[in-house]
Protein backbone atom coordinates (compact mmCIF):
# COMPACT_ATOMS: atom_id res chain seq x y z
CA UNK A 1 0.00 0.00 0.00
CA UNK A 2 2.81 2.42 0.86
CA UNK A 3 4.43 1.89 -2.55
CA UNK A 4 1.08 2.54 -4.22
CA UNK A 5 0.68 5.79 -2.26
CA UNK A 6 4.16 6.96 -3.31
CA UNK A 7 3.17 6.28 -6.92
CA UNK A 8 -0.11 8.18 -6.46
CA UNK A 9 1.77 11.11 -4.97
CA UNK A 10 4.48 11.24 -7.64
CA UNK A 11 2.19 10.63 -10.61
CA UNK A 12 -0.43 13.13 -9.49
CA UNK A 13 2.33 15.71 -8.97
CA UNK A 14 3.58 15.03 -12.49
CA UNK A 15 0.06 15.28 -13.94
CA UNK A 16 -0.61 18.55 -12.16
CA UNK A 17 2.71 20.03 -13.24
CA UNK A 18 2.36 18.89 -16.85
CA UNK A 19 -1.30 19.66 -17.51
CA UNK A 20 -2.91 21.71 -14.73
CA UNK A 21 -0.37 24.11 -13.28
CA UNK A 22 -1.53 26.93 -15.61
CA UNK A 23 -5.12 25.73 -16.07
CA UNK A 24 -8.03 28.00 -15.08
CA UNK A 25 -9.34 27.77 -11.53
CA UNK A 26 -11.75 24.86 -11.11
CA UNK A 27 -12.76 22.31 -8.44
CA UNK A 28 -11.00 19.53 -10.39
CA UNK A 29 -7.75 21.50 -10.55
CA UNK A 30 -7.96 22.10 -6.81
CA UNK A 31 -8.41 18.39 -6.07
CA UNK A 32 -5.55 17.37 -8.38
CA UNK A 33 -3.24 19.91 -6.72
CA UNK A 34 -4.08 18.64 -3.23
CA UNK A 35 -3.55 14.93 -3.93
CA UNK A 36 0.29 14.76 -4.10
CA UNK A 37 1.01 16.18 -0.65
CA UNK A 38 -2.13 14.67 0.89
CA UNK A 39 -0.76 11.27 -0.19
CA UNK A 40 2.56 12.12 1.48
CA UNK A 41 0.65 12.93 4.68
CA UNK A 42 -1.06 9.54 4.57
CA UNK A 43 2.27 7.78 3.95
CA UNK A 44 3.81 9.56 6.93
CA UNK A 45 0.85 8.62 9.12
CA UNK A 46 0.89 4.96 8.12
CA UNK A 47 4.65 4.42 8.31
CA UNK A 48 5.46 6.21 11.58
CA UNK A 49 4.38 5.78 15.19
CA UNK A 50 0.84 7.14 15.37
CA UNK A 51 1.50 9.17 18.51
CA UNK A 52 3.84 11.79 19.92
CA UNK A 53 6.37 13.78 17.91
CA UNK A 54 6.03 11.50 14.87
CA UNK A 55 2.47 12.79 14.36
CA UNK A 56 3.82 16.25 13.61
CA UNK A 57 4.99 15.17 10.15
CA UNK A 58 1.58 14.02 8.82
CA UNK A 59 0.02 17.09 10.46
CA UNK A 60 2.39 19.48 8.65
CA UNK A 61 1.87 17.68 5.34
CA UNK A 62 -1.91 17.63 5.75
CA UNK A 63 -1.98 21.37 6.47
CA UNK A 64 0.23 21.93 3.42
CA UNK A 65 -2.28 20.00 1.28
CA UNK A 66 -5.03 22.27 2.63
CA UNK A 67 -2.86 25.26 1.72
CA UNK A 68 -2.46 23.83 -1.78
CA UNK A 69 -6.23 23.77 -2.08
CA UNK A 70 -6.56 27.42 -1.09
CA UNK A 71 -3.75 28.54 -3.41
CA UNK A 72 -5.33 26.65 -6.31
CA UNK A 73 -8.23 29.11 -6.13
CA UNK A 74 -8.44 32.82 -6.83
CA UNK A 75 -5.45 34.36 -4.99
CA UNK A 76 -7.36 37.59 -4.32
CA UNK A 77 -9.86 35.58 -2.29
CA UNK A 78 -7.94 32.62 -0.91
CA UNK A 79 -4.32 33.79 -0.56
CA UNK A 80 -4.65 34.80 3.14
CA UNK A 81 -6.06 31.37 4.06
CA UNK A 82 -3.37 29.66 2.01
CA UNK A 83 -0.67 31.65 3.80
CA UNK A 84 -2.24 30.82 7.16
CA UNK A 85 -2.28 27.09 6.40
CA UNK A 86 1.34 27.05 5.33
CA UNK A 87 2.36 29.31 8.24
CA UNK A 88 1.01 26.76 10.73
CA UNK A 89 2.61 23.92 8.73
CA UNK A 90 5.99 25.67 8.91
CA UNK A 91 5.65 26.14 12.67
CA UNK A 92 4.88 22.44 13.06
CA UNK A 93 7.97 21.63 10.99
CA UNK A 94 10.02 23.93 13.26
CA UNK A 95 8.80 22.06 16.35
CA UNK A 96 9.51 18.71 14.69
CA UNK A 97 12.98 19.64 13.44
CA UNK A 98 13.95 21.12 16.81
CA UNK A 99 12.71 18.01 18.61
CA UNK A 100 14.65 15.70 16.29
CA UNK A 101 17.78 17.86 16.13
CA UNK A 102 18.12 20.16 19.11
CA UNK A 103 20.66 22.89 19.90
CA UNK A 104 23.76 20.66 19.92
CA UNK A 105 24.32 21.33 16.21
CA UNK A 106 24.97 25.01 16.98
CA UNK A 107 28.44 24.06 18.17
CA UNK A 108 29.43 23.02 14.62
CA UNK A 109 30.85 25.97 12.61
CA UNK A 110 29.48 24.73 9.27
CA UNK A 111 25.95 24.35 10.61
CA UNK A 112 26.13 27.70 12.39
CA UNK A 113 27.23 29.49 9.21
CA UNK A 114 24.42 27.91 7.20
CA UNK A 115 21.86 28.73 9.88
CA UNK A 116 22.99 32.37 9.97
CA UNK A 117 22.64 32.58 6.18
CA UNK A 118 18.93 31.65 6.33
CA UNK A 119 17.64 34.88 7.95
CA UNK A 120 19.91 36.98 5.74
CA UNK A 121 18.19 35.52 2.68
CA UNK A 122 14.76 35.95 4.24
CA UNK A 123 15.32 39.58 5.20
CA UNK A 124 16.71 40.36 1.76
CA UNK A 125 13.66 38.85 0.06
CA UNK A 126 11.26 40.66 2.39
CA UNK A 127 13.02 44.00 1.79
CA UNK A 128 12.70 43.49 -1.98
CA UNK A 129 8.99 42.70 -1.69
CA UNK A 130 8.17 45.29 0.98
CA UNK A 131 7.09 48.26 -1.19
CA UNK A 132 4.63 46.01 -3.05
CA UNK A 133 3.02 44.15 -0.14
CA UNK A 134 0.48 46.76 0.95
CA UNK A 135 -2.00 45.36 3.50
CA UNK A 136 -0.25 41.97 3.34
CA UNK A 137 2.95 43.25 4.99
CA UNK A 138 2.19 41.79 8.40
CA UNK A 139 1.06 38.41 7.08
CA UNK A 140 3.98 38.05 4.67
CA UNK A 141 6.49 39.10 7.36
CA UNK A 142 5.16 36.42 9.70
CA UNK A 143 5.29 33.87 6.91
CA UNK A 144 8.87 34.72 5.97
CA UNK A 145 9.92 34.44 9.62
CA UNK A 146 8.28 31.00 9.84
CA UNK A 147 9.88 29.58 6.70
CA UNK A 148 13.29 30.98 7.68
CA UNK A 149 12.89 29.27 11.05
CA UNK A 150 11.93 26.05 9.27
CA UNK A 151 15.06 26.14 7.13
CA UNK A 152 17.28 27.06 10.08
CA UNK A 153 15.97 24.28 12.33
CA UNK A 154 16.24 21.73 9.52
CA UNK A 155 19.98 22.40 9.62
CA UNK A 156 20.08 21.12 13.21
CA UNK A 157 19.05 17.61 12.17
CA UNK A 158 21.60 14.77 11.90
CA UNK A 159 23.53 14.91 8.63
CA UNK A 160 21.89 11.60 7.65
CA UNK A 161 18.69 13.63 7.31
CA UNK A 162 20.24 15.78 4.57
CA UNK A 163 17.18 15.32 2.30
CA UNK A 164 15.20 17.34 4.86
CA UNK A 165 17.69 20.21 4.62
CA UNK A 166 17.60 20.15 0.82
CA UNK A 167 13.81 19.93 0.90
CA UNK A 168 13.48 22.90 3.25
CA UNK A 169 15.73 24.97 0.98
CA UNK A 170 13.71 23.94 -2.09
CA UNK A 171 10.48 24.85 -0.28
CA UNK A 172 11.87 28.30 0.55
CA UNK A 173 13.04 28.79 -3.05
CA UNK A 174 9.59 27.87 -4.34
CA UNK A 175 7.99 30.43 -2.03
CA UNK A 176 10.49 33.08 -3.10
CA UNK A 177 9.61 32.58 -6.78
CA UNK A 178 5.89 32.56 -5.97
CA UNK A 179 6.17 35.74 -3.90
CA UNK A 180 8.13 37.50 -6.63
CA UNK A 181 5.39 36.57 -9.10
CA UNK A 182 2.44 37.47 -6.86
CA UNK A 183 3.70 40.75 -5.45
CA UNK A 184 6.14 42.10 -8.05
CA UNK A 185 5.04 40.37 -11.23
CA UNK A 186 8.60 39.06 -11.66
CA UNK A 187 8.89 35.81 -13.59
CA UNK A 188 11.81 33.54 -14.47
CA UNK A 189 13.17 34.76 -17.81
CA UNK A 190 9.90 36.67 -18.16
CA UNK A 191 8.02 33.39 -18.63
CA UNK A 192 4.87 32.58 -16.68
CA UNK A 193 5.20 28.93 -17.68
CA UNK A 194 8.80 28.60 -16.44
CA UNK A 195 7.90 30.25 -13.15
CA UNK A 196 4.89 27.99 -12.64
CA UNK A 197 6.91 24.86 -13.40
CA UNK A 198 9.72 25.94 -11.05
CA UNK A 199 7.34 26.81 -8.22
CA UNK A 200 5.58 23.46 -8.41
CA UNK A 201 8.68 21.32 -8.94
CA UNK A 202 10.59 22.93 -6.06
CA UNK A 203 7.56 22.81 -3.77
CA UNK A 204 6.58 19.20 -4.37
CA UNK A 205 10.19 18.04 -4.52
CA UNK A 206 10.86 19.86 -1.25
CA UNK A 207 7.89 18.32 0.53
CA UNK A 208 8.75 14.83 -0.74
CA UNK A 209 12.39 15.23 0.37
CA UNK A 210 11.33 16.44 3.82
CA UNK A 211 8.91 13.52 4.22
CA UNK A 212 11.44 10.96 3.01
CA UNK A 213 14.26 12.35 5.14
CA UNK A 214 12.19 12.44 8.31
CA UNK A 215 10.79 8.98 7.79
CA UNK A 216 14.38 7.70 7.78
CA UNK A 217 14.85 9.06 11.31
CA UNK A 218 13.69 7.30 14.45
CA UNK A 219 11.31 9.99 15.69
Amino acid sequence: MITALWLVSALSALVYGAFWVLAPVSPLRTVIKMVPVAALALIAYLTGPQHGVAMLLPAALALSAVGDGFLAGDPKRWLPLGLASFLVAHLIYVALFWSAGGPSGLSEPVRLALIMAAPIGGVGMLAWLWPHLGAMRGAVSAYVAAIVAMLATSLLLPWTAWPVMVGALAFMASDAILSADLFRGAKIAGSERLSAYAIWALYYGGQAAIALGLMRLDL
